[in-house]
């Protein structure tokens, strides 16, 4: 039997493509989205339930007549930038918001809940490749408030029995191209993105690399990218595996590779033959030089192993970028 799973932020980047992955496996997705930064193109068809997560009486009422199996929840606001200037929008919108989705949860009986978080939540990392025993510092609102949700779902765990999966991601890239869903955010605050829209553009300029003394081999900040695809494909595993073990567990999402700016760049020059003009700019507050996870946890429990490389994040997204306009 096919499985009936309400995704939140379903019109999402991220969402859209978990979306995705659901109905090529033959299951069920509902859509539960406010469309505030979710696009109505990547819902696909599928049913939607608009609704503002932050809107408690509208959350319950919408899941009141119907049945799931199983929640994911990405719903979220996540820049960075923002979030410092925004604090308390961030943990209004992002914890009471996960707060009325995990309490309709529990009141509909919906036992597994796969959340959307971040590597945001272990701060400045003190070792490399960061595991999931790092000590968790989140130094801006929008990695604190992920973790308030993790501790919540620990503890809803504890007293309700909701089983769930944190997955910490680190930087999603790429687009799944036989549905025409790739990244836009505005605004747009990703390296790759930014990249490739600067390579749209006639004279390839336009982009700024924030730092170019971190103590890395080119001075710029190394990340690890993980395709999009990669991370929809760990749900499906997360929910399978909540259907067998009880817990409250936090998984990481990489690669264990990590990629410079410098080098990032380099592979965009390569995949689109385009030159791109940058300037450095000063450092971002709260950027450290080098986050790369470790991925063993998720190889080990769910049987996951990212399957795409650097060069296919950024082949995909580049065709996505160039026949959808954004």
């Amino acid at each position: 039997m096919p499985d009936r799973i309400l995704v939140s932020g379903g019109a999402g980047y991220i969402g859209a493509h978990a979306v995705l992955a659901l109905i090529n496996q033959g299951d069920e997705p509902v859509i539960l989205d406010n469309f505030s930064t979710g696009h109505r193109y990547a819902t696909q068809d599928c049913e939607v339930i608009e609704v503002d997560l932050r809107d408690k009486d509208g959350v319950e009422k919408a899941l009141k007549h119907r049945k799931f199996d199983g929640i994911m929840h990405f719903g979220a606001k996540s820049i960075v930038s923002h979030s410092t200037l925004q604090p308390l929008n961030y943990f209004e919108n992002n914890v009471s918001g996960s707060i009325n989705l995990i309490n309709a949860a529990i009141n509909r009986q919906i036992g597994h809940f796969v959340y959307s978080s971040t590597a945001a939540v272990y701060g400045e990392p003190r070792a490399i490749p960061i595991k999931e025993d790092h000590p968790t510092f989140p130094i801006n609102p929008y990695g604190q408030s992920k973790r308030m949700v993790e501790l919540i779902l620990e503890a809803a765990y504890e007293a309700h029995g909701l089983r769930s999966i944190s997955f910490r991601y680190f930087n999603a890239a790429g687009a799944a191209l036989e549905a025409q869903i790739g990244e836009h955010h505005e605004p747009e605050t990703h390296l790759i993105p930014n990249i490739l829209k600067a390579c749209i553009k006639e004279n390839g300029s336009g982009l700024k690399i924030f730092g170019n003394d971190f103590e890395t081999n080119d001075g710029t900040c190394i990340r690890d990218y993980i395709h999009v695809n990669d991370i929809a494909a760990a749900h499906l595993k997360g929910l399978g595996y909540l259907k067998k073990e009880s817990e409250a567990k936090q998984i990481n999402l990489g690669t264990k590779n990590g990629a410079s700016v410098l080098e990032v760049i380099n592979v965009c020059e390569m995949i689109t033959g385009r030159k791109v003009e940058y300037e450095f700019a000063s450092r971002r507050i709260g950027d450290p030089a080098i986050l790369v996870s470790d991925n063993i946890l998720a190889r080990e429990l769910l049987d996951w192993t990212p399957a795409e490389s650097l060069e296919k994040c950024i082949e995909d997204a580049w065709r996505w970028h160039r026949s959808s306009g954004f």
